[in-house]
């Protein structure tokens, strides 16, 4: 089992400065590697508190310098908000830096509040997306391309800085959706899937559907790598669990906010959380995830990995304003202790 940090770079208020979040995500970054995570994950949003990283493969290009082992990956592009042409080249440089360590994930995005600030409308989002990634196939895989499409029209290019990675660097698409899951088995890229905050019954249907996206496409369900976004924490200390549980609560009400948001927030940046029909007590999310002392958050997981198996488990570790000396003991932990128990108990 792999196991990955994901980073959404939230801002909860202003006691947190922009700058000091950003180099937290980097110091976290950092960390990881040595602690023998396999990948860190760099969301991508804009215009808002809910996550300050505006471009995932810029975050790859700075965390490639100070990095040496660990894949960095974006979760992900947005690629309705890109014009695929300078993606290609972007991805192809963010290659080269990382010494051929890049994943690249994708997805449509699901934010209205961004979308209209882009002059995009979000209604043609999945066939926008599904037409980019047309393009960033080509691109990727031929010296020349060219394209004509719904949305683009593209005539002979050629990419100058091409990746390492040979004919690309893995494609992750984050996907919820069977047709999505039906296209990564059709053309053999990876999923990156989450169940939120909910529990084993959620993780076992979304079993069923990677299954029968395989099975629609005549593959099998291990054809395609799994990725599973997980809040996942340890703790023999329940204030600390329960300060860990407030944040991803709180990152969940924006979320849930920004879907289908229209108006600008009171100085049309900070947004701040609201209570919504979607959330969860502590209690019930301490009972869905993998919430606890490390004994507990080793069966849990050993339960969920039965369950989804999935390829790799992704943590989610810079949450709302945590503080940092805290998330960086936590991922030491997992190093030392979690991470090798899990492998160690799969491994019989």
């Amino acid at each position: 089992m792999e196991f990955a940090t994901f980073i959404l770079a939230t801002q909860r208020g202003y006691h947190q400065t922009s700058d000091s979040v950003i180099h937290d995500a980097i110091e976290q970054t950092v960390l990881s590697e040595q602690a023998g995570f396999d990948t860190v994950w760099f969301a991508e949003h804009h215009f808002n508190n809910y996550s300050l990283v505006p471009s995932p493969l810029m975050m790859v290009a700075h965390c490639a310098g100070v990095t040496k082992r660990i894949r960095l990956g974006t979760a992900v592009c947005v690629l309705p908000l890109y014009q695929p042409q300078r993606l290609l080249a972007e991805i192809g440089f963010a290659d080269v830096v990382s010494n051929g360590r890049l994943e690249l994930g994708v997805g449509s995005g699901y934010q209205q509040f961004e979308f209209e600030r882009f002059g995009v409308n979000i209604d043609n989002a999945p066939a926008v997306f599904s037409e980019y990634l047309d393009i960033v196939l080509k691109g990727l895989r031929q010296n020349i391309f060219s394209y004509s499409g719904h949305f683009m029209q593209i005539p002979p290019t050629a990419i100058s800085v091409r990746t390492i990675q040979k004919p690309s660097p893995p494609i992750w698409i984050a996907t919820g959706s069977p047709s999505s899951m039906r296209r990564a088995y059709r053309e053999r890229h990876n999923l990156l899937v989450t169940a939120l905050h909910n529990g084993l019954e959620t993780l076992g249907a979304l079993r069923g559907m990677i299954q029968e996206a395989a099975a629609a496409e005549f593959r099998s369900p291990g054809d395609a790598k799994i990725s599973l976004l997980r809040c996942c924490y340890a703790s023999a200390d329940g204030a600390e669990i329960n300060r860990y549980l407030d944040n991803a609560r709180f990152q969940r009400q924006l979320s849930e906010a920004l879907h289908q948001r229209r108006q600008q927030s009171h100085d049309g940046y900070m947004l701040q959380a609201t209570p919504t029909q979607q959330d969860m007590s502590l209690e019930t999310m301490r009972e869905n995830l993998p919430i606890g002392s490390i004994n507990q958050v080793i069966d849990r997981l050993l339960q969920e990995i039965e369950i989804l198996k999935p390829d790799e488990i992704a943590i989610q570790t810079q949450l709302g304003d945590l503080d940092q000396t805290t998330m960086l003991r936590q991922i030491e932990l997992w190093g030392d202790r979690i991470i090798p128990a899990v492998n160690k108990s799969l491994s019989r």
